[in-house]
C-alpha cells in the first residue's frame, strides 16, 4: 500500500484534485494496487483554517505519507499578507526545504492533436515536441546569502548571491544524465558561463559528470540563446539542464510553448525519491468552482509520481496513453478547445480519462 498526502490547495485545486483521485481510484482498479489518502489543508485555505499556509499537522501528514500530491495555492484574498506568509512562499518553500526536494521535473509536451493551440507557427511546431527540464531547485541566487537591502536615498541598494557547491551541481546534472537515457540521450545544459563565475563552475562540473554517460549527448548554451532557441526551434532539445533561477524562466517558457498550462505536470524529488508532485500553472482563482478547468497538469501530475517515487511505470504509462487518446478522440476542455468545438466540463474530462484506464 502507498500512503499518499493529497494537499488539494485553493482556487480550481480542488476541482482538479477531485479528478486526479478518480483517475488514481480506475488505477488501484486496473494494476491492483492500494492507495491510502490523506486530505490536508495547505496554502490559503491553511491560513484561513489554521492561520498559517503549512500548519504543522499537514507537514506531519507528508511526512507519513510516501509521496505528496499537490494543488494549487494562493489568490486575491492572500495577496496583502506579507510575502513570507503568503500561499506561495509560506507553503512551497518549506516543504521544499523540509524534505530537501532539489530536484525540479517539468515536462513541456506538444500533443500532435494539440499542435494548433501552440503559439509558434505551424511549421514550427511539426508533430509537436516533448522537452524535459530538469531544474535545481533548493540552491543558486534564490537561497544565497547575504541576501537585503542597504542603505538609504539614491544610493539605497539590494543584493542577492549566486552560491552553487560542487555537490549541489552534480546531484542535479546527474539526475539529468539518468532522465536523458530514458528519452533522446541529450542533455543541453544551461548557463551564463562567460559572465558568472558561479556558471563556470557549473560548467565544468556538469562535464565531469557527463564522463560517466558516453551513451548520452551533451550540449552547453547559454540561458540568453536557450530562450531564442526554444521559440525558434523547439525540438532541438530532449532535456534542459538549469540551475534554479534559469530553470525557473526556461521552464514556463516551454510549457507556454504547448499551448495550455493545464496540460503540464512537475516533479520535485529528494535523493531518496520522495516527492511533491503539481500541475505548472496556478490555482486560477478566476474559474475557480465553475466546473471548467483543465485537470489534465493534475492528472498527468499523478502519472509522474507512480513513476518516479512508487516504481509504478506501466500504471504511469497507462494514464500517459489515456490521455493521449482522450485528446486524440478530440475530447477537450475550453482552455484548449478551439472556437468550433464544444468542450467538455472538469468532471466530463476525469471520467474520460478514468473509462480508458479501466477499458484498455
Amino acid at each position: 500500500m502507498k500512503k499518499i498526502a493529497v494537499l488539494a490547495g485553493d482556487g480550481i485545486g480542488p476541482e482538479v484534485m477531485q479528478e486526479a483521485v478518480k483517475i488514481l481510484d480506475a488505477v488501484q482498479k486496473k494494476f491492483g494496487v492500494e492507495f491510502q489518502y490523506t486530505y490536508a489543508d495547505v496554502g490559503g485555505c491553511a491560513i484561513d483554517n489554521h492561520g498559517k499556509a503549512l500548519p504543522e499537522e499537514t507537514l506531519a501528514a507528508c511526512a507519513a505519507s510516501d509521496s505528496v500530491l499537490f494543488g494549487s495555492v494562493g489568490g486575491p484574498k492572500w495577496e496583502n499578507l506579507p510575502p513570507e506568509q503568503q500561499p506561495e512562499r509560506g507553503a512551497l518553500l518549506p516543504l521544499r526545504k523540509h524534505f530537501g526536494l532539489y530536484c525540479n521535473l517539468r515536462p513541456a509536451k506538444i500533443y500532435p492533436s494539440l499542435a494548433a493551440a501552440s503559439p509558434l507557427k505551424p511549421e514550427i511546431v511539426g508533430g509537436g515536441f516533448d522537452i524535459l527540464c530538469v531544474r535545481e531547485l533548493t540552491g543558486g541566487i534564490y537561497f544565497g546569502r547575504p541576501k537585503g537591502r542597504d542603505g538609504s536615498g539614491p544610493d539605497e541598494k539590494a543584493f542577492d548571491t549566486m552560491v552553487y557547491t560542487r555537490r549541489e551541481i552534480a546531484r542535479i546534472s546527474k539526475m539529468a544524465f539518468e532522465a536523458a537515457r530514458l528519452r533522446s540521450s541529450k542533455v543541453t545544459s544551461i548557463d551564463k558561463a562567460n559572465v558568472l563565475t558561479t556558471m563556470v563552475l557549473w560548467r565544468e562540473v556538469v562535464v565531469e559528470v557527463a564522463r560517466a554517460y558516453p551513451d548520452v549527448q551533451l550540449d552547453h548554451m547559454y540561458v540568453d540563446n536557450a530562450t531564442m532557441q526554444l521559440v525558434k526551434d523547439s525540438h532541438q532539445f530532449d532535456v534542459m539542464l538549469c540551475g534554479n533561477m534559469f530553470g525557473d524562466i526556461i521552464s514556463d517558457e516551454s510549457a507556454m510553448l504547448t499551448g495550455s498550462m493545464g496540460l503540464l505536470p512537475s516533479a520535485s524529488l529528494n535523493e531518496n525519491r520522495f516527492g511533491l508532485f503539481e500541475p505548472a500553472g496556478g490555482s486560477a482563482p478566476d474559474i475557480a468552482g465553475k466546473g471548467i478547468a483543465n485537470p489534465i497538469a493534475q492528472v498527468l501530475s499523478a502519472a509522474m509520481m507512480l513513476k518516479y517515487s512508487f516504481e509504478l511505470p506501466d500504471a504511469a504509462t497507462a494514464i500517459d496513453a489515456a490521455v493521449s487518446a482522450v485528446l486524440d478522440a478530440g475530447t477537450k476542455t475550453g482552455d484548449i478547445a478551439t472556437v468550433d468545438e464544444a468542450s467538455v466540463t472538469t468532471s466530463q474530462m476525469g471520467d474520460a480519462i478514468a473509462d480508458r484506464i479501466l477499458k484498455s
